[in-house]
């Protein structure tokens, strides 16, 4: 961005519906040193780049005042980048080998997972919610009380929109008692009742007009209700106005509701923690912790931050953030996300992120920005209802004068049918359809954990075709486990201790692996005298009064020749993609260990899940072809292994290419060239920094099933839409007609209108259901 500049975020209160946004857009583009704008009704949020001046940015703040609406500064705003990450794949081994020998060297890290998460990117940001009582508002013209728009927050009838509803109600019933004991009176009654509702909706309609939306539902409303009035259908304009407010009001509950569902996941965070300094224990604000400060989490609290556990184990729930329902085994160096839940074990945690940029912090600003970015679809409904509402102003002037000019209508009663028209032909519904699926979708998601970046990347993930994974630590968990061990004339247990005695102190993976494995078996593991690193080859040491060795078979075979029988047993083992440590004891070969990084557990399903879908399924790796191809053989998917970054890049580009749409799934800081090539790059993740800013879509938890879900869930969405924009035309089309042809009037005129928006709301609003996606 140019230096010249800036952007500012705004939360707006009281911007409910799609004609408030478009009437904040229209006047705030048209102000001189505007570069653009971006308006989200879902979030209640707009971000503005203009030119860097103070004053223009306070005139900003007053214009969109006039508008009715007040402005609250979202501060230290900076967006995350949408980018592919920086290192090559983590499963790529510049070693192409294709028999599975293993070089057990420690002094050359030779781990799939090693460093794999490394990269970090804190940002500070200050992303308070604008209902909070603490922020301050920006003061407003005096004439901004001409519109409340309502609160985003706290029941309906406390807002300036519910007050005016119910004092509209009010007036009318009065009119209707007024007029049966005095009949005389009702025209005057009923336009005084009128009036009521319509003097602040007739202001909001100037100040649109004077700022660049003279054909804004008010302003339409306005002239029916007027019009009405001078051919004598007093009372039926107070209704009118009435049943406007009405659906205004309910679209605002509607809106509320389905902003609610996001920003609820802010109160998942406890407001308090306990914090260690000086040598005791205090509590103190959640919001007060700092990076780096040490807290304690007690069984069952609630994690106040996102932190790194120093010492301890419990069983953490991370269901209400994750979506994941069984609880998660966290020891020490896990990291820990706030807002889940700690189970039955004292937790002490070094806080890793401030509150203002914890998960949840982070994911509700992702979502909201998200909501910001228009889909194909939505731009295309804008577009076409710049068009549309004018048209229909045109078509109802026809309607009101050509038959009594031409005809010899009635003129009451044609005009009448082209004030009721004004009301059927408001956009409302027609603009809000989209944007009210794709925020209640990407809210959805992300209670989930799926995470879009935008009504763009929603509708595309609906339409890929191919999906192309990563293999380490996408659909394998990352990190290699013992699979087998065989004990050539020792037992299993003795081979494991001995190769555990070895590896003891080292942090290594497959070090890590067999230490695992022994503690899960809780052996007892033998004292070890020395130990050193035998370059490419293994490890050599003297554990008891033994001289082991533990390495791979070829570096075995060359201190002791193995048998037919032993060659046999380490191939196959080879074969099935495993890795094979071998163990010598006094000169002897004694066992075999293999080792292996194993399927996630969900990845044959969710692999299905896609081939189900119609979706061709590839694994691209860097690592060899054996180990790949027995991976690739359990979930039935094609194999390309032994692959660069840039070989993988050429095969996504190949299969665009080939036409289709296609989905790269990684672990979010890898394979940059491929990612930036999809159509979709989707992250797997664990709520890490990578996870939520890289590529255009992340799966917090990681599970491969959940690439499936998305998918489902964009078209679940585009289902939805389709159905939206069928009941917006289809009851404008149906009550057109009617009214044309006499049959209905003003009343369910402005229910076309108001009554398909809520209608169009509800619908979006299923998207929402936990259990289903639509």
């Amino acid at each position: 961005m140019a230096g010249n500049i800036r952007e500012n975020r705004y939360r707006v209160e009281g911007m409910d519906c799609a004609s408030c946004a478009s009437k904040i857009d229209t006047a705030v583009r048209r102000m001189p040193g505007v570069e653009d704008v971006s308006v989200s009704v879902a979030a209640g949020t707009m971000s503005v780049k203009h030119a860097d001046d103070g004053a223009l940015a306070a005139n900003i703040v007053s214009k969109v005042g006039k508008l009715g609406y007040r402005l609250h500064p979202i501060t230290g705003h900076q967006k995350p980048a949408i980018v592919a990450a920086h290192t090559c794949s983590g499963d790529h081994s510049h070693d192409h080998d294709h028999d599975h020998d293993h070089d057990h060297d420690h002094c050359h890290g030779h781990g799939n997972d090693g460093g794999k998460h490394a990269h970090a990117s804190h940002h500070t940001h200050d992303h308070g919610n604008s209902h909070n009582a603490a922020r301050p508002s920006v003061s407003q013209p005096p004439n901004s009380h001409a519109h409340d728009h309502g609160p985003t927050t706290g029941p309906w009838w406390r807002s300036g929109k519910g007050r005016l509803t119910i004092a509209c109600g009010v007036a009318l019933a009065a009119a209707y008692g007024l007029g049966h004991l005095v009949p005389a009176t009702e025209p005057w009654i009923f336009t005084l009742a009128m009036l009521v509702g319509l003097l602040p909706i007739a202001r909001r309609a100037f100040a649109a007009a004077t700022s660049g939306t003279p054909f804004s539902i008010e302003m339409l409303m306005t002239i029916a209700a007027v019009g009405a009035v001078f051919i004598g259908a007093t009372e039926e304009a107070a209704m009118v106005v009435l049943l406007f407010l009405v659906g205004e009001l309910l679209e605002g509950v509607a809106a509320g509701k389905a902003r609610a569902s996001i920003q609820s996941l802010t109160a998942l965070v406890p407001k308090s923690a306990y914090l260690e300094r000086n040598g005791r224990v205090d509590e103190v604000p959640a919001e007060s912790l700092h990076v780096g400060a040490v807290i304690l989490v007690r069984p069952g609290d609630r994690v106040p931050a996102d932190g790194i556990i120093l010492s301890g184990e419990s069983a953490v729930d991370e269901a209400p953030v994750t979506g994941e329902s069984t609880p998660v085994h966290k020891a020490e160096d896990d990291a820990l996300v706030a807002g889940t839940v700690n189970g039955d074990g004292a937790l002490r945690v070094r806080v890793t992120a401030a509150a203002s940029d914890n998960t949840i912090a982070r994911i509700v600003r992702l979502v909201e920005e998200a909501q910001e970015s228009k889909a194909p679809t939505e731009r295309f409904i804008d577009r076409f209802s710049r068009y549309y509402t004018p048209g229909v102003v045109v078509v109802a002037a026809l309607v009101a004068i050509l038959p009594p000019l031409l005809g010899g209508g009635v003129w009451s009663e044609w005009i009448y049918k082209g004030l009721a028209i004004l009301l059927i032909g408001c956009p409302c519904a027609l603009v809000i359809s989209t944007p009210a699926a794709i925020a209640a979708s990407l809210s959805a998601g992300a209670r989930r954990g799926l995470l879009l970046k935008g009504g763009a990347v929603l509708e595309n993930v609906g339409k890929i075709t191919a999906a192309a994974f990563d293999k380490t630590g996408t659909l394998t968990e990352g990190k290699p486990r013992v699979t087998d061990v065989v004990g050539f004339g020792r037992a299993e247990n003795e081979v494991l201790g001995l190769a555990a005695a070895l590896e003891q102190g080292s942090s290594h993976p497959l070090a890590r692996a067999i230490l695992q494995r022994a503690g899960e078996l809780k052996l007892p593991i033998p004292g070890i005298a020395t130990v050193k690193a035998i370059g490419g080859k293994g490890l050599e040491g003297v554990v008891g009064t033994a001289d082991v060795f533990l390495g791979s078979p070829q570096a075995a075979n060359d201190r002791v020749p193995m048998s037919p029988e032993q060659n046999t047993r380490i191939a196959a083992l080879n074969d099935e993609g495993k890795t094979v440590s071998v163990l010598i004891a006094d000169n002897a070969i004694v066992g075999a260990i293999a080792m292996r990084d194993e399927p996630r557990p969900d990845a044959a399903a969710g692999v299905k899940a896609l081939t189900d879908a119609g979706i061709h399924v590839v694994m691209l790796t860097g690592d060899n072809r054996r180990t790949a191809e027995a991976i690739g053989r359990q979930f039935g998917m094609e194999v390309r292994a032994e692959l660069l970054p840039e070989d993988k890049q050429r095969i996504v580009g190949e299969l665009k290419t080939s036409g289709f749409n296609v989905a790269k799934i990684g672990d979010g800081i890898n394979d940059a060239p491929a990612l930036a090539a999809a159509d979709v790059g989707i992250a797997m993740g664990g709520g890490t920094d990578v996870a939520l800013e890289t590529a255009d879509a992340a799966v917090l938890h990681g599970r491969v099933g959940d690439v499936a879900a998305m998918v489902n869930l964009s078209r679940s969405t585009m289902r939805n839409i389709f159905q939206n924009i069928t009941i917006a035309l289809g009851l404008k089309a149906v009550f057109l007609v009617t009214t044309i042809a006499g049959i209905t009037g003003l009343w369910p005129a402005i229910l076309a209108d108001t009554g398909a928006t809520v209608l169009v709301t509800m619908n979006a609003l299923r998207l929402l259901r936990p259990a289903r996606t639509a």
